[in-house]
């Protein structure tokens, strides 16, 4: 008897993991990329997925997902990324070119946390143009 994994339960145990934890951290990233990144696995340890595993340790969510899905999805570029009113939008696209009001597109959101953006404390001397202006 051939055994069949089935991806949509894989996928949404992944999006209950998301969905249940405070915090990205990188084993958890490592998890969704080993779930669901068909492609990532199969380059083994060539330019792309170690700029891609840079970024997860580092912590570069936003760039790192984008490096995923330009990987796994080479069709599909942004087109909006955007924050109003408290959440971020996103939106992705495979027509570009089109007017947004014509295009199919994929789209999420969701709240932004205040822990979210890391807190820069101001400098204590005064700033100073360093240009070159000769």
């Amino acid at each position: 008897m051939l055994c069949r994994y089935d991806n949509d339960d894989r996928f949404d145990w992944l999006e209950r993991q998301l969905r249940s934890v405070h915090a990205l951290t990188p084993e958890l990233m490592s998890h969704v990329m080993a779930g669901s990144c068909v492609r990532l696995a199969s380059l083994g340890h060539t330019t792309l997925p170690v700029r891609i595993n840079r970024l997860v340790e580092a912590g570069a969510w936003v760039d790192a997902a984008f490096a995923l899905i330009e990987l796994e999805l080479p069709a599909w570029k942004l087109r909006r990324l955007v924050y109003e009113d408290g959440e971020w939008f996103c939106s992705l696209s495979r027509q570009t070119n089109l007017p947004a009001d014509l295009d199919d597109t994929a789209d999420a959101h969701h709240e932004a946390s205040p822990r979210s953006v890391p807190q820069v404390q101001s400098a204590q001397a005064d700033p100073i143009c360093c240009d070159n202006f000769a």
